[in-house]
């Protein structure tokens, strides 16, 4: 029988496996912004005379040992004129950090304002901006984008069950409809794992679309597998013309802004997570973040606790003495 000692000491160097890697991958596999990457892609633009839009897992000198989830567009010039850190990474599998995860350093490096957070590029096809994947499934995040400015949104990629589920095209429509904006949304079908894999797999599910700033699908391609690409019209006169014109559905100039931010005046997910220390492996996140926000949110009355979760009974409410 192993003791709990042997237990201990193998989560230990899974933990520290986890770290180690992570801090690898930062220094070894992550691309520099801009880099060799994003010139070839500069190349293609300068060649073509067009913006391209793309991600990847990348470096951030003030934050050694990291790394972060960066969207960036690229201009006809072949120059980054957009970089976007992701927000809201896909719990607990990316083990890219956030700007919240670092927040004390960020602020200081940064500001705390909608730029630091929220960019948004202004070029001569409108104003630009990046809402990857997870980020995509908190309405904050639109809206933050949408506040600074932002016209057409890049939105790329999110993954099964959820594009099956259509939540990639619920999510898609509803943030382009309220905040008057277009979403761009891109994702993979088919694809290999490996250069020499003769076994594709798909565990994404297409279903790229180009939706308008009334939240209508324009453009849609169902599976997205191999060479394909997604077409419709954008039209940043039209929607600037709705927005400035409109009586009621652009919504954003009514926004009672100082009653909406008593709904965050408390905290919920904790800031600085990754700070001074690698992200989590799946196991400690578990244990360290989900389950203890389960709880904060049961604790703090937002949610009801379940039958079967805990000590007390279903529907039962905490009291205040």
């Amino acid at each position: 029988m192993r003791s709990p000692h042997h237990e201990l000491c193998d989560r230990c160097i899974r933990s520290s496996d986890a770290r180690r890697n992570a801090r690898s991958f930062g220094r070894v596999r992550a691309i520099d912004i801009p880099g060799p990457e994003t010139r070839f892609l500069g190349d293609l633009a300068r060649q073509w005379k067009l913006f391209i839009v793309a991600q990847a897992k990348a470096r951030h000198e003030p934050f050694p040992d990291r790394f972060f989830n960066v969207g960036f567009a690229i201009d006809p010039n072949g120059e980054v004129v957009l970089k976007h850190y992701k927000l809201a990474t896909l719990y607990p599998v990316e083990h890219s950090v956030t700007p919240h995860d670092v927040w004390d350093r960020w602020i200081e490096l940064y500001g705390r304002t909608l730029d630091a957070f929220y960019p948004v590029a202004d070029t001569e096809i409108g104003r630009l901006a990046v809402l990857m994947a997870n980020e995509g499934s908190y309405p904050e995040n639109a809206r933050g984008l949408a506040m600074n400015g932002a016209e057409v949104v890049y939105r790329a990629s999110y993954p099964h069950p959820h594009t099956g589920n259509e939540f990639f095209e619920i999510q898609n429509r509803a943030r382009a409809l309220d905040n008057n904006f277009y979403v761009v949304a891109p994702n993979m079908g088919t694809y290999f794992l490996e250069a020499g894999s003769d076994l594709p797999i798909d565990t994404f599910g297409g279903r790229s679309m180009i939706v308008d700033y009334k939240g209508r699908i324009v453009g849609r391609h169902d599976y997205s597998g191999g060479s394909s690409y997604v077409a419709g019209t954008i039209d940043i006169e039209a929607l600037r013309d709705h927005r400035t014109r409109a009586q009621w559905d652009n919504w954003m100039k009514d926004l009672r802004t100082e009653v909406y931010q008593t709904i965050y005046e408390q905290p919920i997910y904790p800031k600085n997570l990754y700070l001074d220390r690698a992200p989590y492996n799946h196991a400690e996140f578990r244990r360290e973040v989900i389950d203890r926000q389960i709880a904060h949110m049961i604790e703090r009355d937002i949610w009801v606790r379940p039958f079967g979760y805990g000590t007390a009974e279903p529907g039962q409410r905490k009291t205040e003495t």
